[in-house]
């Protein structure tokens, strides 16, 4: 054979066996892929046309003790336009009644809607945003638009849905309230009771199975694969939206009259430790104020003069004093080491009793008393403290309580003017709610209740979680040293020498202690240096019902910033306005004569009111519980739209009352 014919022959060859082993290789292949990693590409390939998909539950609502929604989710629509899948012909027709809807409806012109749709179509944008938010009303009306009723292919309508959580109320309580988010990693975070009880409002996700068909669009594979949803549980909270409305806008009022940097009122059941009221209102920039941070239950601070109540208590129960120990107050100046302890009363109130001492805040009798007393056995004093548990975290649910500072005898900064210092507020540290609960107990008889935001938790109409009254201690004093204690609060308030006297009222009773501790004291620059103002207490004086106390930081102090004339007032006006919407005869024991004369002078302002109030009051101006209870009782029905403070008045005042049957209020 020739040499060319074999050369032909062995390159056959190769080739014929390369052919084969490719054969063979590709066989190998396809039997491996079938066989060995079969079901690897089926899940693989069922992943690109199947998913599961996760199904949100619906989020509880938070309720008031009423059964008035705090907070509730409702669903919020985008709606966008697909302007590829419209044929001309149908863009051509049906853009200008598109547009016309879509201006009747969100406010913005016809021929602004006209622009943003022929823009979209001349740049075949597939994902035009036409409105945000939308409700749900709203949402079923765009669908009935021109065009759009066509649907998502013919009428380019794209519809994207978002669950959101609203405030029916707005910003009342709105950071006591709170919120919640979770991460992609579903790492949750948020603050107040929507975060402390959030694994009760979350619900658990459901599943389901859906398959991709055309256009990206996804579809449910039948029933068996739906894992239901289950929806979250509904809270009852001991929120009081009447005393809640009370207690925002006295301290917001203050807050701006003082321009002080930011304030907290609290108000508690004094029996059951329910909080029915808790606004915290800081100020921004342009010198408005809105719930900034929870100052109630998350800012420690030195409490000032309202710790006095915790060193006349701590004496008493040691029995190293009672209220008639006389004690120099050496002019209103003492000096102990290299400091000196000063009265606000320029010379003092010379030799005076314990209990006189006070009711006028005598920062140099109580250095005195408990420095003299304890001086020799300092941890004697500290012990008594922390046996009333003022040292002690009062462990609620809502994170970022603040930390209460008690030092002990040997602790850093522990030195030999602490006792004295301590014995009116300062070297120590509570949050409002901490020395409320402390207030609360005096005026519970000596008993410590822990405060409480939600009552229950439920599921429709069944109760899952019930919260009861929690008792923190059943006495952190004898029944003898709260009495004293009681009758002193109240001689603050009554008698003319107390520093609250100017909140005294005839009409009604309340008890309390004023407070106005100094901020950046160390400071040698008289400029830095800040006040923070308080009162605490309860009401009535004689049958405590509420429990309240008020803090307000930083008020200008070219306007004032004793505790008397900054908070004082905001607590008045809660007490007042809780009297006049909460009778509270049944708690009072008066004598028949006392009822004949109360029912006497009620006939006698009732009959002022209607020869005064015979035409429509104005009401503007005035937060709305007021000019509602204000319009009511005068016979006029009232609708109110918004919240807040009323800001119109759909009947003119001065129009006779005759002639009116209803009103409406707009609030902001």
């Amino acid at each position: 054979m020739p040499t060319n014919d074999k050369n032909i022959m062995t390159r056959l060859y190769v080739v014929t066996a390369f052919m084969f082993l490719f054969a063979f290789a590709v066989l190998f292949k396809l039997v491996n892929i079938q066989v060995v990693q079969g079901d690897k590409y089926k899940d693989l390939a069922m992943k690109r046309t199947e998913k599961m998909f996760t199904i949100a539950p619906n989020r509880g609502n938070l309720y008031s003790d009423d059964g008035s929604l705090l907070a509730t989710s409702v669903s919020r629509y985008t709606i966008r336009f697909d302007a590829v899948t419209v044929s001309d012909a149908d863009f051509k027709k049906y853009i200008v009644p598109l547009s016309d809807a879509l201006s009747d409806m969100l406010g913005s012109s016809s021929s602004h809607y006209q622009q943003v749709l022929r823009k979209a179509k001349a740049n075949k944008n597939r994902y035009a945003l036409i409105a945000r938010n939308l409700d749900y009303s709203e949402y079923m009306a765009v669908k009935d638009f021109p065009l759009f009723n066509k649907g998502p292919y013919k009428g380019g309508l794209i519809i994207e849905q978002k669950t959101v959580r609203e405030h029916p109320l707005g910003k009342i309580a709105e950071r006591s309230v709170g919120y919640e988010n979770v991460d992609d990693n579903g790492y949750y975070s948020g603050v107040g009771l929507e975060r402390a009880f959030g694994p009760y409002l979350r619900g658990i996700e459901g599943k389901r199975l859906k398959q991709k068909i055309a256009k990206g669009q996804w579809k449910p594979i039948g029933w068996d694969n739906i894992v239901e949803p289950k929806d979250g549980y509904d809270l009852v909270s001991t929120i009081d939206i009447n005393i809640q409305d009370i207690a925002h806008h006295a301290l917001l009022g203050q807050l701006e009259k003082y321009k002080a940097d930011h304030g907290c009122v609290i108000v508690m059941e004094t029996g059951t430790g329910e909080v029915k009221a808790i606004s915290n209102l800081g100020q921004t920039k342009d010198g408005t104020y809105y719930e900034r941070l929870n100052y109630a239950i998350g800012e420690s601070h030195e409490p000032g003069s309202t710790f006095k109540l915790m060193s006349l208590v701590a004496a008493l129960e040691d029995k190293v004093v009672d209220t008639s120990t006389v004690i120099d107050t050496e002019k209103g100046r003492w000096r102990i080491y290299d400091r000196t302890v000063k009265d606000s009363k320029w010379g003092g109130y010379g030799k005076i009793s314990l209990a006189r001492a006070f009711e006028v805040s005598s920062n140099t009798a109580f250095a005195k008393m408990v420095h003299n007393n304890y001086k020799d056995d300092p941890e004697k004093y500290v012990n008594r403290l922390m046996k009333m548990n003022l040292h002690r975290q009062l462990d609620l649910p809502i994170k970022g309580e603040g930390q209460p500072v008690i030092r002990f005898p040997g602790d850093k900064g522990w030195s030999g003017i602490s006792l004295a210092w301590m014995s009116y507020g300062y070297e120590v540290s509570l949050t409002p709610l901490q020395t409320l609960t402390f207030y609360n107990a005096i005026a519970n008889d000596g008993e410590m209740v822990k405060p409480r935001l939600i009552k229950e938790v439920r599921e429709w109409d069944q109760t899952i979680e019930k919260f009861d009254k929690e008792v923190i201690s059943a006495s952190i004093c004898s029944k003898e040293t709260a009495a004293i204690a009681q009758d002193l609060l109240k001689k603050v308030v009554e008698d003319e020498h107390g520093t609250g006297h100017k909140l005294y009222s005839p009409n009604f009773s309340m008890a309390g202690k004023t407070g106005t501790a100094q901020k950046n004291y160390a400071s040698q620059d008289p400029d830095k240096l800040k006040y923070i103002s308080t009162f605490a207490g309860y009401f009535p004086a004689d049958a405590p019902k509420y429990s309240c106390i008020v803090v307000i930081h930083e008020p200008d102090k070219s306007v004032g910033y004793y505790g008397a004339d900054v908070s004082g007032p905001v607590f008045k006006s809660i007490a007042q306005k809780v009297y006049a919407t909460s009778p509270l005869i049944d708690e009072v024991d008066m004598d028949k004569m006392k009822i004949e004369a109360l029912e006497t002078s009620y006939q006698k302002y009732y009959a002022e009111v209607q020869k005064e109030y015979n035409k429509v009051p104005n009401v503007q101006g005035m937060s709305g519980m007021d000019a509602i209870s204000i319009l009511e009782n005068l016979g006029i029905q009232v609708e109110v739209k918004g919240n807040g403070k009323v800001k119109k008045q759909s009947i003119a005042h001065g129009t006779d009352i005759k002639n009116v049957q209803s009103i409406t209020l707009e609030l902001s």
